[in-house]
């Protein structure tokens, strides 16, 4: 028995000493040459737009990026535009790059990248901490490949720790907010609608119901904006509101039909988008027969439209700088 117990003794000590030594030698890297550093590294932000081609919809986007600027001086805040389509527009403009520029377009829209891209080169530049936040409305079609985008450039592991690409590479909230538990997209879209009491100011101006114009998708669900549309009537209960999509339910077919309800009159359309862009000139304002604006004024109803996207409206641009707040806070980046 005392020759065990003298086995064990000398086996747990052998243990302690080893445990000692790591120790020490840990001390002695983080104190001496060799030192282990605990300074965040350099921090970036990417603001994720669908996008446009509508050189006069850009400064919505820009808009955004302004006021994140502002909030978060001397931290790059890049942008790149989600639609594939949309890029391989301005990609064919670079051709007459002159032209575009001339017109004020800025180079970083005319030259606009891909997330994979766009995140590359920060790197490259030597940004390991990215904050990427999107402008989308909500998180539908585009927010969800993102999200797999930044998800899967976070799940890079190296063989040596110390030649992981980023620290963290991490997402926002769409304006609108999000699957989950710890942000209630009703608080996201009941912030979100309080940013639209001008709106509702120039409705009451023109005696006039508010009806807006969303993107929406055929293969998710958008019963989003009926619910969005149920907060503006209870925070805004003096104007009739209706939201519709053009792609999805509701449609301009159901709002015509909801609006056959009340008696003739005036209607104030507005694009419940980021920016005012393709959908909103051709689809909602133009005079085309299947437009939102001819389909309701045929009804009997004296339509004034509104070119101007939810990005130019400050307010609602710092939903934006508040997602990014909680993403940095929430994944441990400092934000300076």
């Amino acid at each position: 028995m005392e020759k065990v117990f003298a086995q064990f003794q000398s086996t747990f000590m052998s243990i302690f000493v080893f445990l000692l030594t790591v120790s020490l030698c840990s001390i002695t890297l983080a104190s001496g040459h060799g030192k282990v550093s605990t300074e965040q590294g350099k921090v970036a932000i990417v603001l994720a737009s669908f996008g446009t081609t509508e050189p006069s919809a850009i400064g919505s986007i820009t808009n955004i990026q302004d006021q994140i600027k502002k909030a978060f001086p001397g931290i790059p805040v890049k942008i790149t535009f989600t639609s594939n389509i949309i890029r391989s527009v301005w990609k064919e403009r670079q051709a007459d790059s002159k032209k575009w520029l001339g017109k004020g377009i800025p180079g970083e829209i005319l030259y606009v990248k891909n997330i994979i891209a766009t995140v590359g080169n920060l790197r490259e530049e030597g940004y390991r901490n990215i904050i990427v936040q999107p402008t989308h409305m909500f998180f539908m079609e585009q927010a969800q490949d993102l999200s797999s985008y930044v998800h899967a450039l976070a799940s890079i592991k190296t063989t040596k720790e110390k030649w992981m690409p980023f620290d963290k590479i991490v997402m926002g909230r769409p304006a609108l907010g999000g699957p989950g538990s710890k942000y209630d997209y009703h608080d996201d879209m009941e912030k979100a609608i309080k940013t639209l009491a001008d709106d509702v100011k120039l409705a009451k101006k023109k005696n006039a119901k508010l009806v807006y114009m969303g993107h929406g998708n055929e293969h998710w669900s958008t019963g989003i904006y009926m619910e969005a549309a149920k907060k503006m009537c209870e925070l805004y209960p003096g104007v009739v509101t209706y939201i519709g999509s053009v792609e999805g339910f509701p449609g301009i077919e159901d709002v015509a039909r909801y609006l056959s309800h009340h008696e003739s009159g005036n209607i104030v359309l507005k694009p419940f988008m980021i920016v005012a862009g393709d959908h909103a000139i051709n689809d909602m304002a133009s005079d085309e027969e299947d437009s939102w604006k001819t389909i309701l004024t045929k009804q009997g109803l004296k339509v004034t439209t509104v070119l101007k996207g939810l990005g130019s409206n400050d307010k609602f641009a710092q939903i934006f700088v508040d997602h990014i707040k909680d993403a940095a806070r929430d994944n441990g980046i400092i934000l300076k």
